[in-house]
């Protein structure tokens, strides 16, 4: 029981990017999956793969695609923004050349993408069995949950709402819009995510209904959770810790820095892919505001949050999951 939100920015070109090594390239060095998970995987039926950020979700899909069959489908929703491909692990091109992907980098940033844009994207690609099943592997708990549980049917923000939240989110912050929110729906959104809260206080003031009942009014969904093969990444704190620390570094030798550049120019903050985790850090960066090493440090506590954010919300809501540790892939 879900509901909508989404966006993004223009699609630029990356000057010079580094190449990026293919996952591809490492995978028949890895060691098998557990039997249990590898039967389930031989059987055409939609695989789902959720986890927290840095876990090997991409990884993972991959090797399920080359070697059980599929077409990989992305369920972040920072990756579907044409901009920041190697900020947001978007699969590499590649990667992109040698599996079939969908959903990546295919939104221009400055247009509006949410869960039911994605849904409806997804629709046509869960008609395919056999080798065309979809492997749908993301970090957006939202969109697993739109999937498997329904989308409420809440009308659309009128553009002039939005802006007038937007200007009240940049001015006040989250915390009035929240006090504004009926208790039934603070007590069930991430009341630590600026955007939900945003998107519950808009359902509110368009509908006069919290979104809380517009949730609990919820069609049946496009694929329930029996008729897939759940499997959720759950990660050591220290072990996954380890990997956002080392991650930057490996993003800054891939070209990051040069992704940063193609993006300076038509900053705007209060477009939804800046929101990507790195992107106003890396921009500061750029402006001379704070030192590669000072940016190194806030990236990465944003992220250790976000992935911190992500494994509460997954350990509450997908409970009935195939667990299956990082450490192993």
């Amino acid at each position: 029981m879900t509901d909508d939100r989404g966006g993004e920015k223009p699609a630029v070109c990356v000057l010079n990017p580094a190449p990026r090594p293919s996952m591809l390239a490492r995978m028949d060095a890895l060691a098998p999956l557990p039997a249990a998970l590898t039967r389930a995987l031989d059987a055409p039926r939609p695989v789902l793969i959720a986890g927290p950020t840095a876990s090997g979700k991409s990884k993972l899909a991959m090797r399920v695609a080359r070697h059980h069959g599929g077409v990989i489908v992305n369920a972040d929703a920072i990756q579907v923004y044409a901009d920041w491909r190697i900020l947001t692990a978007r699969p590499s091109p590649d990667d992109e050349a040698r599996l079939p992907h969908h959903l990546y980098g295919h939104v221009p940033g400055e247009t509006a993408y949410s869960v039911g844009h994605w849904l409806r994207e997804v629709a046509p690609l869960l008609a395919g069995r056999g080798d065309a099943r979809p492997i749908i592997v993301g970090g957006t708990g939202l969109y697993f949950a739109a999937l498997t549980e329904g989308l409420a049917d809440i009308p659309p923000t009128p553009p002039e709402l939005r802006a007038r939240a937007d200007a009240r989110m940049r001015r006040e912050g989250p915390r009035p819009l929240l006090a504004e929110l009926d208790a039934p729906t603070r007590a069930r959104i991430d009341t630590c995510n600026p955007v939900r809260v945003q998107r519950a206080w808009e359902v509110l003031q368009v509908t006069g209904r919290g979104l809380a009942a517009w949730q609990d009014s919820t069609p049946p969904p496009l694929l329930p959770l029996g008729a897939a093969t759940p499997i959720l990444i759950e990660a050591d704190k220290a072990w996954l810790n380890d990997r956002i620390a080392r991650r930057f570094d490996a993003m800054i030798a891939a070209g990051v820095l040069d992704e940063a550049r193609a993006n300076l120019a038509g900053w705007e903050p209060a477009r939804p892919a800046a929101k990507a985790i790195g992107a106003p850090e890396l921009i500061a960066h750029l402006r001379g505001e704070i030192t590669l090493d000072q940016a190194r440090a806030a990236v990465s506590v944003a992220t250790r949050q976000y992935a911190k954010r992500q494994r509460s919300w997954f350990r509450k809501r997908m409970r009935d999951w195939r667990i299956l540790a990082a450490e192993s892939l």
